[in-house]
């Protein structure tokens, strides 16, 4: 039976390593770790040069990018709104989460929210490559969570029938937007 420890790396594609690694050294605060670079890819054999990049992203999780050169340019699905495709990071508690959004905004990095999820909150912004960010801290008791867990099954099987948002968790957002609505 297949027993995972954790996710050892995600890897992305970049434009540019150099000016990625400096990027999240400088407003992640990460740790380049090691840099990988081949002409050939190792798993395929295809001849095609590339930067690999491995950065700290805390306790054992690794963030990973590509630049490779000789593909064509990076682009987006455009069938996909931009804020489907994003990469969390967590951080200790709100007073992180303020602080984090302070100091990116004195780096120049333009941030959204915070946002309010109920059990999270979260701000959002991009790396240079535009890969979207989050950072976010967990604030849902043990009970939500289980809760959480309990509707999900029934949350999934109900949203493949009718593809209409499923009720189960609805009060993870509802605070947010009956203030939302009494500010109209």
């Amino acid at each position: 039976m297949i027993q995972l420890q954790q996710i050892h790396h995600v890897a992305y594609r970049c434009m540019d390593a150099k000016e990625t690694v400096e990027w999240y050294q400088d407003k992640l605060n990460m740790d380049f770790l090691v840099a990988i670079a081949e002409d050939r890819v190792p798993s395929t054999k295809e001849p095609d040069p590339y930067m690999h990049l491995f950065l700290d992203a805390g306790n054992g999780n690794i963030l990973a990018f590509f630049e490779i050169p000789n593909s064509p340019p990076m682009g987006k699905d455009p069938n996909t709104p931009e804020w489907v495709q994003h990469i969390a990071f967590q951080v200790a508690d709100e007073k992180a989460l303020l602080d984090a959004k302070a100091e990116l905004e004195s780096k120049g990095v333009e941030v959204l929210g915070p946002t309010e999820h109920g059990i999270i909150r979260s701000i959002y912004f991009f790396d240079p490559n535009g890969h979207r960010l989050e950072l976010t801290y967990v604030k849902g008791t043990p009970e939500q969570m289980k809760q959480l867990k309990e509707v999900a099954p029934a949350m999934v099987e109900e949203w493949s029938k009718t593809k209409r948002a499923p009720k189960h968790a609805a009060w993870l957002h509802e605070e947010e937007f009956k203030s939302k609505e009494g500010s109209d």
